[in-house]
């Protein structure tokens, strides 16, 4: 039916009863979205933004993004391609001296040599991983992630109409994949394996020798696909170093995605560039997908990361620093609380400690920590700590802690979980 559309004075005036309108003849929205659930981390960080503006004393340790300024050479190359009037369309994935200084890292940086036709850049890594699953998968196609898993990757698979198959890796195995539980995960129906190193959320990295180990189960498998998440790559500590799958086992290259980003190393998360290099084959695909999506990223921020990777490293190590002493600070605090185990990561700036000496004990407040779920919301309301529960990355019992903050903060944070768990009965 037709409604005349009623008009009001002022924004006092109250409106007619609504009419009558007919429900839909099938539903509205899509079947696909009953597949996927939002961000947990994203729902963490906004409620604790939520209880922040109540007046609450709220730390918050959801969100994962590095609490440092962009370098100010990186933003002066943004206001400066703004100044030049470098605001209008670009190539549909990337300008090509984005796409040229893209290559240039990979062989500086792991010895990978790419031409600009194997790269595309598109609005963040998320972007990027999302590009290539929807070019690849068809209804039946499964993924291999291990779990703990960025929470984004099986949403992502699903949505792209294929199927995400977890491979639980827990604390024993220093939350990594092994070669046997890949190769058990393989079936004819395996089209990629997703992996991120360092991880989010535990911080583990594999090692050469590690990755050398799963290239050879994967070089029995010639079907299935390499898609690497390389974006904690510069964030590491101690003795790790990193390295890539097309870098370690060469005959690999021909079927590996090697994604990466500036969002992490460069503090330039909200810029969101994030780029691959990958057969010309799928970055023609990743392209086709994009061109009929967002189109370019921002002129303006593909300005500035080309002076993100061909301007000064050094600020790297100089932030690296800050994190690892707020890595240790964290992981010290965290195993003076009673029931929490906390391994030491290897890079990024997350910790993934255990709770399971927690589970099934009452919090000061009453609640029954039944999961990390629960052990998550009542330290949030007790206590006014944000972090995420471990199941939101399909390994509990956990929760994530990000320790891209200040010392001061994390210190408290410490103490106030350090209460909560002792206080639990």
């Amino acid at each position: 039916m037709t409604c005349a559309t009623p008009r009001f004075q002022n924004s006092d005036d109250l409106p007619h009863p609504p009419c009558d309108i007919p429900e839909p003849a099938m539903p509205f929205l899509s079947d696909t979205l009953s597949r996927v659930k939002p961000s947990p981390t994203i729902a963490m960080t906004n409620k604790a933004a939520e209880l922040k503006a109540e007046g609450r004393d709220i730390i918050g340790l959801s969100a994962g993004e590095p609490d440092f300024d962009t370098p100010a050479n990186i933003a002066e190359a943004g206001r400066r391609a703004i100044a030049e009037g470098r605001t209008r369309y670009t190539a549909v994935d990337g300008i090509p001296e984005l796409k040229r200084a893209i290559c240039v890292k990979f062989k500086r940086d792991n010895d990978l040599d790419y031409t600009p036709s194997q790269v595309s850049v598109g609005t963040g890594g998320k972007q990027v991983l999302y590009n290539a699953l929807m070019a690849t998968l068809n209804p039946g196609d499964e993924v291999i992630i291990p779990a703990p898993y960025w929470v984004s990757y099986p949403d992502m698979v699903l949505l792209a109409g294929g199927t995400p198959v977890t491979v639980a890796c827990g604390i024993a195995a220093g939350f990594k994949i092994t070669p046997d539980q890949l190769e058990a995960a393989i079936t004819p129906a395996t089209k990629w394996f997703l992996f991120n190193s360092p991880s989010n959320p535990t911080g583990a990295g594999y090692s050469w020798d590690e990755l050398k180990a799963l290239s050879e189960v994967l070089l029995r498998h010639p079907h299935v696909w390499v898609m690497t998440d390389d974006m904690y790559e510069h964030l590491t500590f101690g003795d790790f170093r990193f390295c890539t799958p097309a870098q370690v086992e060469p005959e690999l290259m021909g079927r590996t995605l090697t994604v990466n980003g500036v969002s992490k190393a460069y503090a330039m998360t909200g810029w969101r560039i994030g780029y691959a290099a990958g057969p010309e084959a799928l970055i023609r695909a990743m392209a086709k997908v994009q061109s009929q999506s967002t189109s370019n990223p921002s002129s303006v921020s593909q300005w500035a990361a080309v002076e993100a990777l061909n301007g000064p490293q050094d600020f790297i190590a100089t932030n690296n620093t800050v994190f690892e002493r707020r890595r240790d600070l964290v992981v010290a605090g965290l195993n003076a609380a009673p029931g929490v185990t906390c391994p030491v990561p290897d890079g990024a700036f997350y910790v993934y400690p255990d709770i399971s000496g927690c589970i099934g004990k009452t919090s000061a407040g009453g609640t029954v920590i039944g999961d990390d779920e629960a052990f998550a919301t009542a330290l949030l309301e007790e206590e006014g700590v944000a972090v995420v529960f471990g199941a939101a990355f399909g390994l509990s019992p956990n929760f994530r802690v990000s320790y891209a903050t200040s010392d001061a903060a994390l210190e408290d944070a410490c103490t106030r979980i350090r209460r909560f768990c002792e206080e639990l009965r």
